[in-house]
C-alpha cells in the first residue's frame, strides 16, 4: 500500500481518538498538507509534510509509512517523524504557557462569592434597566 486517505492516517497515526474527529479536523482545516487545506478523502503518500493543529499548536510532521489500521502507540509513533522546528516551537509554547501568569491571582480576595455575585447583579439590573426614565 503505497497511499491512503488522510482521516484513517491521522487516526492510525493516534492523532485523534476516532476516525470521525480526524474527518472533522481535516474539514475545519486544522491539517494541511504542503500548507493547503484538502478534504478528509486526499490520499498522502510516504514524504509528505502535514501540519496539524491540535488546541492552537502546530505540529509540523512528515510521513514516514502508511497504516489504516489503528495499533500501538509505539507502532503508530514509526509512521512520522515530527520536524525539529516544529518540536522546538512547541516547547516554546509550553515555557511561555509555564511563565505566563494565572489569571486568578490577579483577584484580589479570590472569586466572588454567591452573594457577591447576586450584589453585582442587583447593581446592574439597576443601572440598566429599561424601565427606568433619566
Amino acid at each position: 500500500m503505497d497511499s491512503t486517505r488522510i482521516d484513517k492516517w491521522l487516526w492510525a497515526a493516534r492523532f485523534f481518538k476516532t476516525r470521525s474527529l480526524a474527518t472533522d479536523a481535516v474539514n475545519r482545516g486544522h491539517v494541511q498538507l504542503a500548507q493547503q487545506t484538502m478534504k478528509p478523502s486526499k490520499e498522502i503518500r510516504v514524504g509528505d509534510v502535514l501540519t496539524i493543529w491540535q488546541a492552537k499548536i502546530p505540529h509540523t510532521v512528515v510521513v514516514q509509512g502508511i497504516s489504516e489500521h489503528r495499533g500501538p502507540a509505539p507502532v503508530a509513533q514509526q509512521l512520522y517523524t515530527e520536524t525539529p522546528e516544529s518540536v522546538q516551537r512547541r516547547a516554546q509554547a509550553a515555557e511561555q504557557r509555564r511563565l505566563s501568569p494565572e489569571p486568578a491571582q490577579a483577584m484580589e480576595h479570590g472569586r466572588p462569592t454567591k452573594r457577591d455575585r447576586r450584589d453585582l447583579q442587583k447593581s446592574w439590573d439597576t443601572r440598566w434597566s429599561a424601565s427606568l426614565d433619566d
